[in-house]
């Protein structure tokens, strides 16, 4: 895929990701046991309240091959919605849209509609609601009590990331390195093998002041497209930073008890809670995902993040209503010492 975009399609060239986009996409775990080896350890936390769900659903919104039904996995609207506001879009769905969605999805991948959507896709009415109630309880029960805090560090970091290279570099250094598959250059944003399912030959689209959405995620492992009639395309990339999703794996069920130990001396310098919160800011966190990561109180670690700051050790990026907070170069200099010993891999 080839989009043109003019000078007011990059005016309006937004970044953003989607909960929802994310809680579907999620459900390739089920299908690809070797894929997505950074989330494996999540995965396996909650997998007894997955079987409590309703798995025979849920295991048939993504086919073998990874595809959903784009109705499913929507473009966000603004930056970072919240799930709340996006199940209730997809509960006023016109019901039409559901058979035909499913049906495209499973004929793009050349498998069969398991036996629950044979029956649902007669009663698209039932087919919704039950689509709703169970991704609503899958986010609930699985994604949102540890997963998404820590997923959503990673979001907002690689938005964050993306708009210091806008501001840098501009559109150049934006498309520069979302993706090895994607390239730009003379005002033509070039995805190669970007539309799903479509091996054909590369199309040139207009985007024609439509705009463009850059979304990130962390259920995909190259540059994806998603058009949709009307509305601005859709570039789907990797969410930057994503591996470091294996980091918390290991403190899901529990505290971090030493496996972002800093160094000795580090310890001796600062004291060793703010050495064990300088020695997991390896990339933009926010104070929530470290408080999780910790198993402390989000109070206790804003006390050692204004003191890390105070000193010089740390610096801070606003995203929306979220503080990100990373190592300064000081604090890279002092985290990388002698005899330092970072989160476990």
């Amino acid at each position: 895929m080839v989009y043109l975009l003019g000078v007011e399609d990059l005016a309006v060239t937004r970044c953003g990701y989607s909960p929802l986009h994310e809680t579907v996409c999620s459900l390739r775990l089920r299908g690809r046991p070797g894929g997505f080896p950074e989330q494996r350890g999540w995965a396996a936390s909650w997998a007894r309240d997955y079987a409590g769900l309703d798995t025979e659903l849920l295991d048939a919104l993504v086919t073998p091959r990874g595809f959903a039904p784009d109705v499913l996995t929507p473009r966000p609207r603004g930056c970072r919605p919240c799930i709340q506001d996006e199940l209730p879009l997809l509960a006023a769905v016109p019901p039409d849209r559901l058979p035909a969605g499913f049906r495209t999805a499973y004929a793009c991948d050349g498998s069969p509609l398991p036996p629950v959507l044979d029956l649902l896709l007669d009663d698209p009415y039932a087919l919704r609601g039950r689509l709703v109630s169970a991704l609503g309880e899958y986010w609930t029960r699985c994604l949102e009590p540890a997963w998404w805090p820590r997923a959503r560090t990673v979001l907002e970091a690689d938005l964050a990331y993306r708009g210091r290279r806008l501001a840098e570099c501009g559109p150049v250094g934006l498309f520069a390195d979302l993706d090895p598959g994607i390239s730009w250059a003379d005002g033509a944003l070039r995805i190669r093998g970007g539309a799903r399912g479509a091996p054909a030959p590369a199309r040139r689209e207009p985007v024609a002041g439509r705009g463009l959405v850059l979304m990130p995620t962390l259920f995909a492992d190259r540059a994806l497209c998603e058009a949709a009639a009307g509305g601005a395309p859709v570039v789907v990339y990797p969410a930057r930073g994503r591996g470091t999703m294996a980091e918390g794996t290991e403190r899901v069920e529990g505290p971090d008890t030493g496996a972002a130990a800093a160094s000795a001396a580090l310890a001796d310098l600062i004291g060793v809670p703010r050495a064990r919160v300088l020695g997991l800011l390896d990339t933009p966190t926010t104070t929530t995902a470290l408080a999780q990561r910790l198993g402390v109180t989000p109070g206790a670690v804003s006390r050692h993040l204004g003191a890390l700051a105070a000193a010089g050790l740390l610096e801070r990026t606003r995203s929306g209503r979220a503080v990100l907070y990373r190592r300064s170069p000081l604090g890279e200099s002092l985290a990388a010492g002698p005899g330092r010993s970072g989160p476990a891999p």
